[in-house]
């Protein structure tokens, strides 16, 4: 498949297992997963093409567990993906541009839309996330202090880091 292809056909699974399932005729169970042949169908491709996106996505959005497919994170529709807690390493960060700097420096990140932040685990990651919409602006994210004050951390599949809420007194500019 070609790249072009493969990015349309990611971007197409992304909004139908994260946010509009409804929309292709799906029905996620309470987890998030939906049978792989059901959703390659719905999605008018098929499923080598679903598993060739999945292999070679590079941000590892979904998860194949035998013949079942859902997104790792950054759900918008009630799933529960039932991970369990984690302890954060010191630090986590979190990409943005300039536009968003001012509301989150006065509010904090919060989840918008989906039901937790996402954080990464350096910079390099932060920075590419940050750039889908802009210049990146670089925040480093006090996780270690965040969890002694009792926030709870999940880490997906794929590494990305979840929490609720992030207070801007947790939160630091990158230079």
């Amino acid at each position: 498949m070609q790249e072009k292809d493969m990015i349309r056909l990611s971007k197409r699974m992304s909004r139908h297992l994260r946010h509009a399932p409804e929309a292709a005729g799906l029905v996620l169970d309470d987890a998030g997963w939906v049978d792989l042949d059901v959703f390659a169908a719905a999605l008018r491709t098929t499923r080598a093409r679903v598993l060739e996106v999945v292999a070679r996505n590079d941000k590892q959005r979904f998860a194949v567990e035998g013949d079942r497919i859902r997104a790792n994170q950054g759900h918008s529709v009630e799933v529960s993906l039932d991970l369990p807690d984690a302890v954060p390493p010191e630090h986590l960060y979190h990409g943005t541009v300039a536009r968003s700097l001012p509301a989150i420096l006065a509010e904090g990140l919060r989840p918008m839309s989906r039901h937790d932040v996402h954080l990464s685990p350096d910079t390099a990651t932060a920075e590419r996330v940050g750039a889908r919409r802009g210049r990146p602006v670089l925040l480093r994210v006090d996780a270690a202090a965040l969890h002694a004050a009792g926030h709870r951390f999940q880490v997906s599949a794929n590494g990305v880091w979840l929490t609720s809420a992030v207070p801007p007194t947790h939160l630091t500019v990158l230079p």
